[in-house]
């Protein structure tokens, strides 16, 4: 470790160790990266995400307060339900019409439950497949929700309802377009292709599973907009980072503060994930096309190269804007992205810094490539160095 690199490791711990955390320089320091060491990052992550406060004497009571929250989401959202499908059937006589699974109103409790089933699904093939160049999410955590698996709790477990509607139903996809896919109920025996994950022996869970369960009580809490495609690559590198924080005290809580975490994030970038208003000012149409009014500014010639080419720039930044980047590089360099993407305080803007110094980067191939050279390079970014793609960044932010 260099001399300069452990001074930046002090630098941090000063402005962490403040009673009263100062934000701006906090928010300095960190644009730059922050080390993983001594769970620095964790920590400046749940602060930069406006999870933590920043007077440090309310942390003990604020997390007792936040833990003790999401045990109820799991509770109210898992258990129960899971509990009254589990004595379902036990004692018929007290079955009234209200109770029934058959039966029709769009409110009763079954409805909710079989529909909730469609989202479990989805949620369920995303999560198998997430960082699968990675061992990490088939690895078992250390702390497994003791609320889940406990053996009093007899319940019908979000697993169980995965495999049960997975045998007795048709495999619904629902993508970001509302669009429901149906898949005959025979495709769907092979319960778990050999690219998705294995669930784990009874008793211990996978980090996947983790993830599963976060976003489904996110669903839960949010019919507006539930569960869509995508959401997944944005709660898994904050899951990483708290999972693999070295200090356990914080590690231990991964799964709820995660959660937290993932909402206060989705509530700035919910807007891309709901269709219905991809063309208003904060849909995801009018961010695409900021990025190549950016590049209009900041390189004509680029820009005429790609209008010329018609390379439309929902080709390629609806994913780099609404998936944070997630799909395009490596999860150790995503995480160094969301460090500074985490720190400006205009967070969404400075990403779309972020994509046009992209383009910029790459412009000598583009103006020489054709259109399919061109959404080849831009579908599969050839740049893997994110410090230079920072730095660019950085400069058009400096010279706007």
């Amino acid at each position: 470790m260099s001399t300069a690199y452990r001074n930046r490791i002090q630098e941090f711990k000063v402005t962490l160790s403040e009673e009263n955390i100062n934000l701006k320089t906090l928010r300095e320091l960190c644009f730059n990266g922050i080390p993983f060491e001594g769970g620095i990052r964790a920590l400046c992550w749940k602060i930069l995400l406006n999870y933590l406060p920043l007077d440090q004497t309310l942390w003990e009571s604020f997390l007792k307060k936040q833990r003790e929250v999401y045990s109820q989401f799991l509770k109210e959202m898992i258990i129960q339900p899971g509990i009254a499908k589990a004595n379902l059937g036990l004692s018929r006589e007290d079955v009234t019409m209200e109770d029934h699974p058959l039966n029709p109103n769009p409110d009763s409790r079954w409805n909710t439950y079989f529909k909730d089933n469609e989202i479990l699904l989805q949620i369920d093939k995303d999560v198998r497949r997430l960082y699968p160049d990675m061992a990490f999410f088939q690895r078992p955590t250390e702390y497994p929700c003791q609320l889940i698996l406990d053996p009093q709790n007899d319940y019908e477990t979000l697993r169980r309802r995965v495999e049960q509607t997975t045998l007795k139903a048709q495999t619904v996809n629902r993508n970001r377009s509302g669009v429901t896919n149906v898949s005959s109920p025979g495709k769907a025996l092979n319960l778990y292709p050999s690219n998705e994950y294995e669930v784990l022996p009874s008793g211990s869970e996978a980090h996947w599973e983790v993830v599963e369960r976060i976003l489904f009580i996110y669903a839960k809490l949010n019919p507006g907009i539930a569960y869509v495609q995508g959401m997944n690559e944005i709660v898994g590198p904050i899951y990483y980072t708290f999972a693999t924080d070295p200090n356990s005290e914080w590690k231990e809580h991964a799964e709820a503060d995660t959660f937290f975490c993932f909402t206060n994030l989705m509530s700035e970038n919910r807007d891309n994930f709901i269709k219905s208003l991809d063309d208003s000012q904060c849909g995801i149409t009018y961010k695409m096309e900021s990025v190549y009014a950016m590049l209009k500014d900041k390189d004509l010639e680029l820009y005429l190269k790609l209008d010329e080419q018609n390379i439309k720039p929902q080709y390629f930044t609806f994913r780099w804007l609404t998936l944070l980047l997630s799909q395009e590089f490596l999860l150790p360099d995503v995480i160094r992205i969301w460090d500074t993407l985490f720190s400006d305080q205009d967070r969404f803007h400075f990403l779309i810094l972020v994509c046009c110094a992209m383009l910029i980067l790459i412009r000598e191939s583009l103006l020489a490539g054709d259109f399919t050279v061109n959404m080849r390079s831009l579908q599969d970014y050839p740049i893997s160095d994110v410090h230079t793609i920072l730095t660019k960044a950085k400069e058009l932010q400096d010279n706007s």
